[in-house]
């Protein structure tokens, strides 16, 4: 018999799938933008900005939402890698990954009401939420006010490096929501963590 507990409140199922919504939409016109070509258009140029504009400016606001919604309601302590010993098992989830889970072996750190995060999610989710997404939303609000955009950064020229930081923290935003849908197929069932995503529940093997 599967055990059922109750893990995500309502407002981070909406908040997670809001999010997931403005990323893709975000990584579809910055992908067109990027390689925009007159010979091909993946989204039409001024209406791929237009999306691009709006999505960033709802994902920023989504993010402050998360951080003060994360902050009142406790949550942001799942988002705290917890020492000692994080390494090591850092490792044994990402073995568990790797081929443990191919094997049938038990899930080394199973989800509890107290803790919904690995030791490995909690470090990479950890450095996703207060790293590098709010890098690409910052070199994003200085890509849509360039005026503000210091000439000079660490020597180089301001703009160029607002640009690069902003591509590179996108891609690993893009490559982050790649990986995350793939292990949401590790639970009890392919479906069963997408399906928490959407009631609350999560289950046991």
């Amino acid at each position: 018999m599967n055990e059922r507990i109750y893990l995500l409140p309502r407002w981070i199922r909406l908040w997670h799938w809001t999010n997931a919504v403005l990323i893709i939409a975000l990584g579809v016109t910055g992908f067109g933008l990027h390689f925009a070509s007159p010979a091909y258009e993946l989204v039409e140029f001024s209406l791929a900005v237009r999306i691009h504009n709006i999505a960033g400016l709802a994902l920023t606001g989504l993010f402050f939402f998360f951080v003060i919604a994360n902050a009142a309601s406790g949550n942001w302590r799942q988002y705290v890698p917890k020492s000692p010993g994080i390494l090591h098992r850092c490792w044994l989830q990402t073995r568990y990954y790797c081929w443990g889970v191919f094997k049938g072996e038990p899930e080394p750190f199973p989800v509890t009401r107290e803790v919904n995060f690995n030791a490995l999610q909690s470090l990479i989710y950890w450095l996703i939420m207060y790293v590098v997404l709010p890098a690409n939303i910052v070199t994003g609000l200085l890509y849509l006010t360039p005026q503000f955009s210091p000439p000079r950064i660490f020597g180089f020229d301001g703009h160029l490096t607002v640009a690069m930081l902003h591509y590179l923290s996108a891609a690993i935003i893009l490559l982050f929501a790649i990986a995350h849908i793939y292990l949401g197929s590790m639970g009890a069932k392919v479906t069963s963590m997408y399906k928490t995503m959407i009631t609350g529940w999560h289950e046991h093997e």
